[in-house]
């Protein structure tokens, strides 16, 4: 995915000891996004803004608060949280990439 006329922000945010890696960008109306790459483990995340995370590569199983079940999604998929919310996000193997549009 190839992103037009943005504001790069060059330094990336660390999670977990740097099992997260993510980068941000300003899109040109204003909008924020965020990309990055997530390493095996299970991480779990508080949302302040509603958010939508569309993963680009690999795969992960997902937990959003208050929801009873886990959901695996892969490559070409994404999923929703509201704000004020959270998640949990496991990768079993290998590496997950993803991007995060705040809505």
């Amino acid at each position: 995915m190839e992103f037009s006329n943005v504001t790069a922000f060059a330094k990336a945010n660390l999670y977990f000891g740097g099992k997260v890696v993510s980068h941000a960008i300003q899109m040109e109306d204003g909008s924020k996004k965020t990309f990055g790459i997530i390493f095996p483990g299970e991480y779990h995340f508080d949302t302040e803004a509603a958010e939508r995370m569309e993963i680009t590569d690999g795969s992960c199983t997902v937990k959003i608060d208050g929801q009873e079940s886990s959901v695996k999604y892969s490559s070409g998929q994404h999923f929703d949280i509201e704000a004020n919310s959270g998640f949990s996000i496991e990768i079993a193997e290998g590496t997950t990439q993803y991007i995060c549009s705040y809505r």
